[in-house]
């Protein structure tokens, strides 16, 4: 799942635009985001900003975080790497 504080209709935007298909949960309250550690001051060009910092928690079947990557600095390769690293808890 992904979760954004973006709302539901920008969500659905997103997914057909994209084709995506994986569930994406609207957080425009911040809760879940803050709870991660994944609403943070970001830095940019020397300005101060709220923001969401892209992180990846993994999540076992009893509800245990079993992985995560906060500040995950470039989308590229890091599907493979997370998925790597369930195989290694599956077995």
């Amino acid at each position: 799942m992904g979760v954004s504080k973006d709302s539901m209709q920008s969500h659905r935007k997103f997914i057909e635009q994209r084709d995506i298909r994986i569930t994406l949960l609207s957080d425009e309250e911040k809760k879940v985001l803050e709870a991660y550690g994944a609403w943070q001051i970001k830095k940019m060009y020397g300005k101060e900003s709220w923001g969401v910092v892209r992180s990846t928690v993994l999540i076992d079947p009893e509800g245990k975080i079993a992985g995560a990557w906060p500040k995950v600095s470039k989308a590229a390769g890091h599907a493979f790497d997370v998925l790597e690293a369930l195989r290694k808890k599956v077995g």
